[in-house]
């Protein structure tokens, strides 16, 4: 994405006329590449180490993820699988634990979705003062297979250290593991 492009899309974030999934993962995105390289237009005006993940980043992927147009509307996997590229990329944490928390209530809340099970709002499921256990489901049943392959997908192709997310893995659909022999293999 050139730098103009990027400028308009950190634009949007300010302005909150993210509309449509696919520009909440091209922002999301422009936040990976800040992690990454310490550089980039969410990082300007402070100091940023690369490989670094701080409270900044962490307001920055809530405010994309809570753009008005999209509060009614469930995580999009698009979304969900940039949120595992800005976890991969953050080597060093310093967000006291926000990012991990948006993190696993977001890809809980898009496998739930996707796999046509209810849940809230994205202004409820996301808020740091909604504790996930009050919405995310608890059993596997229901839980689309494919959606499960997904995840599993995910966890093994990337360094995944949230603590969260592996209970809630183990929580959630860990009764349908037992029905798709080797599709988790997440190893703690």
């Amino acid at each position: 994405m050139s730098s103009a492009a990027a400028a308009d899309v950190i634009g949007a974030i300010e302005t909150s006329t993210i509309d449509n999934h696919r520009a909440a993962a091209q922002a999301l995105a422009i936040v990976r590449d800040g992690v990454i390289t310490g550089e980039g237009p969410t990082t300007r005006g402070r100091i940023h180490f690369s490989r670094a993940l701080d409270a900044d980043d962490a307001a920055w992927c809530e405010r994309i993820l809570g753009a008005s147009a999209l509060a009614s509307q469930p995580v999009s996997r698009d979304e969900a699988e940039a949120l595992f590229a800005i976890n991969e990329a953050a080597a060093e944490r310093s967000d006291d634990g926000r990012f991990d928390d948006l993190f696993a209530k977001a890809v809980v809340h898009h496998a739930a979705s996707a796999s046509g099970l209810p849940v809230p709002s994205r202004t409820v499921a996301l808020s740091p003062d909604v504790a996930i256990e009050t919405w995310a489901p608890t059993k596997a049943v229901g839980v689309n297979i494919e959606v499960l392959e997904w995840i599993a997908t995910q966890m093994r192709a990337k360094r995944v250290s949230n603590a969260t997310i592996m209970t809630l893995v183990t929580t959630v659909v860990g009764a349908a593991t037992l029905q798709l022999p080797n599709v988790f293999d997440i190893g703690m």
